[in-house]
């Protein structure tokens, strides 16, 4: 690359304390955990992270309260290299917080707390985003996420969409505006039936959108629909011992993006974001474990060598 690329991600912006344990409970009671950070996070704001962290410039669109976490969140974000001149503060809202349990194996509970009057719909755009060269947008912003994807896709550039876990109105409103989806497992289910396995799942949401989709299923890969053979095909994802997959799918998505801006092919960014979200979850830690761009070129070249 002669410049680096430049990225806006769009949505999630929380304050998350993550905690340790052995086993995930099951039932009431207090547990001890071994381990904990409490850090600026959210699926946009990790994504954003990953990607500075891989060489592009990246600017944040989030919605923070005019509070001391809303202080702390963009002071924790641009210490990572992330813009957040455009964050939107608004006057007596909260910012988000979230509470995450993580075992052993790396699996997690999330809960999450949005403030509604912090989540409202934005009337108009904070920039030109002409000057981006990919816009990647999450579910958790709906009314900005509209807007981001409108803005890029007028603008000739990659409109993408983290579509994750949200209600199937949110789904279906933010699906058609994307010139690429990644879903996860579950988002997909919930579009296109729970039934479905991740391979049908692409097929199936291929055939209701002209967008590149392709659906994420952690450890077993990823899947995408190549529309010049009207084919599903598979990317698998580096083997490695999980320790914690918190943030994995934000790394995934951001990494992915930054491919995407670099003008990759399709299944090079997708190998791209599975080297970088293999990497992650091997670190404790959330967002915090997302690589840097040596060591992601190495995970991708022992992974799928001459790629």
């Amino acid at each position: 690359m002669d410049k680096p690329v430049k990225l806006l991600s769009v949505g999630a912006f929380t304050l998350d304390t993550i905690l340790r344990l052995d086993t995930l409970p099951v039932h009431q009671g207090k547990f001890i955990a071994s381990d904990g950070v409490q850090i600026a996070s959210g699926m946009a704001t990790s994504a954003a992270c990953a990607a500075r962290r891989l060489g592009a410039e990246v600017s944040l669109w989030a919605s923070a309260g005019d509070d001391a976490v809303g202080d702390q969140l963009i002071a924790e974000i641009e210490a990572e290299g992330v813009d957040c001149s455009l964050v939107r503060r608004v006057a007596g809202a909260r910012s988000a917080l979230a509470a995450i349990l993580v075992d052993a194996h790396g699996e997690r509970i999330i809960v999450p707390f949005y403030d509604r009057k912090a989540q409202a719909d934005p009337a108009e755009l904070p920039a030109d985003l002409s000057a981006f060269d990919a816009v990647l947008v999450d579910v958790r912003w709906p009314g900005a996420a509209a807007l981001a994807l409108n803005a890029a896709r007028a603008n000739g550039r990659p409109a993408i969409l983290d579509a994750d876990t949200a209600p199937l109105e949110v789904l279906e409103q933010l699906l058609p505006l994307a010139t690429h989806i990644v879903a996860s497992e579950p988002a997909a289910r919930i579009v296109c039936g729970q039934a479905l396995d991740p391979e049908s799942a692409c097929a199936d949401l291929a055939s209701r959108t002209d967008a590149f989709v392709a659906v994420t299923g952690g450890a077993a890969g990823s899947w995408w629909h190549d529309r010049s053979t009207g084919s599903v095909r598979h990317v698998a994802a580096p083997r490695i011992k999980a320790v914690d997959t918190l943030a994995a799918g934000d790394v995934f998505h951001g990494a992915f993006a930054v491919g995407l801006a670099e003008a990759m092919p399709p299944e090079q960014a997708l190998r791209f974001a599975s080297a970088a979200a293999a990497l992650k979850c091997q670190r404790f830690g959330g967002r915090l474990g997302a690589p840097d761009r040596a060591e992601t070129l190495a995970m991708m070249a022992a992974h799928w060598p001459g790629d």
